[in-house]
Parts: C-alpha cells; sequence; structure tokens
C-alpha cells in the first residue's frame, strides 16, 4: 500500500515536471520565433532585434524612454518615421513615448526594396539617424512638437533642418561610420535616378559633412543645433 502511494506521488511529480517543460519549451518558442521581443522598455520585431539593439548602444540617454519599433506595408516617402505616440503628447516631454515605423515594402525612386534587402549596417545607421529624431525631440516642448509637424509638411527648409539634425546627433553619437553607409547606399546605387540623389544631397548631411564631423567631432555643431531649435 505504501509503495502504491508512492509511485502514485511519482507519477503526478512527473507529470507535473513534464508539463513544466512543455510550458518552458513553448514559452521559447513564442520568444525566439515570434513577431516581437522585449528589450527593457522597448519592443522590438525579431527580424531586427541586432541592427536596433546595435544602434540603441549609441544612445546611454534613452535607456529609459519607451520606443515601439513597428512594422507599416509601406510609408510614403520614407523607409522609416520617428515620432511620439499621440497620447504622450499630452504629457510633459520627459514621459513620452516614441514609435518608429519601419516600411516593409520600401521605395527609393523607381526602386522597390524589403528590409531583408539592405545591408545590416545601413539598416543600424538608419535606426540610428531615426534615434537622433527622438534625442532632438525630447528636447522639445508639446507646443514645439506640434508647430514642428506642421512646418515640416510645408517648408523644404524645415525639412533640410530637421533631417540634418537628426543626422549630427547620431555622427555626435558615435555612429558616423553608420550615417556614411546610409548616405553612400542610395548616392553610390545606380539603378536611382540623379535627380533622387541631389534631393538626398539638398535634404541631408552629405557624405563629405559627415567625414568633415567625424574628424573634427560634432558635439560642438550638436549644440549649436540645439540652441537654433529651443
Amino acid at each position: 500500500m505504501y509503495l502504491l502511494f508512492l509511485n502514485n506521488i511519482r507519477k503526478n511529480m512527473d507529470r507535473k515536471l513534464l508539463w513544466k517543460v512543455v510550458l518552458c519549451f513553448c514559452f521559447f518558442m513564442m520568444t525566439t520565433q515570434g513577431q516581437v521581443i522585449g528589450y527593457q522598455n522597448k519592443i522590438i520585431p525579431e527580424s531586427v532585434k541586432d541592427e536596433v539593439i546595435d544602434a540603441l548602444e549609441y544612445f546611454p540617454e534613452l535607456e529609459d524612454t519607451e520606443i515601439e519599433f513597428r512594422f507599416k506595408d509601406r510609408i510614403k516617402k520614407s523607409t522609416m518615421q520617428a515620432q511620439p505616440k499621440f497620447i504622450s503628447l499630452f504629457r510633459n516631454k520627459e514621459n513620452r513615448k516614441y514609435i518608429i515605423l519601419m516600411s516593409r515594402q520600401i521605395q527609393i525612386d523607381e526602386e522597390d526594396f524589403t528590409m531583408d534587402d539592405i545591408p545590416s549596417d545601413v539598416k543600424i545607421g538608419w535606426f540610428g539617424h531615426e534615434l537622433g529624431h527622438i534625442m532632438d525631440y525630447q528636447e522639445r516642448t508639446n507646443v514645439d512638437m506640434a508647430i514642428l509637424g506642421l512646418t515640416y509638411l510645408i517648408s523644404s527648409k524645415s525639412v533640410r533642418k530637421v533631417e540634418r539634425t537628426a543626422d549630427t546627433y547620431a555622427i555626435g553619437h558615435g555612429m558616423g561610420e553608420y550615417i556614411l553607409k546610409t548616405k553612400n547606399f542610395i548616392l553610390d546605387h545606380s539603378s536611382i535616378s540623379e535627380r533622387y540623389k541631389e534631393r538626398i544631397r539638398r535634404l541631408y548631411i552629405s557624405p563629405e559633412e559627415v567625414m568633415e564631423l567625424i574628424n573634427e567631432g560634432s558635439l560642438e555643431e550638436i549644440e549649436e543645433l540645439e540652441s537654433m531649435s529651443n
């Protein structure tokens, strides 16, 4: 009788252990094979996890900032787009939450790409650029953000200033080589028209300027851009 009792206990323990193993395995599969993973207070799609984390490591100031990286089927005239989450615009700038949208189908001029077509270093540079936008946004009040959104839509001068500021933040945080690769990916691509390349040269920091900032250091320019935005 006593032996039968012990045998039943052993069987029940075996079942419990088996269920624990099954549950652990399911959890492992969900986190490694699923669509998104958690990285502290960041939401990152698995397919770009490595590049996002590489870029985030250059921005320790954003450690406590909540950022969601989310795919969108197509973003008009852009590959990625950083912006505050709408509801957080009603909070203090210190408590804002941000989202970085990424286009699944990337159209550059007449060329179509997917994120898988883009070299890893270029993706890291793009993420660095978007994180540069968030660094810029964190310095702005909610009223500032509303004005920025409006002028960005109607003024190419505003677009140029905002995009160059984001590049400069990324370069100032040590991502110059990655930013340079994002420029060269477009400007050296034989299938992209010269008209489109000229637009990139006009609105964004040029490869020559990137090299200049890398060699001379760009922290002073960041401070100058910050004073201009206030």
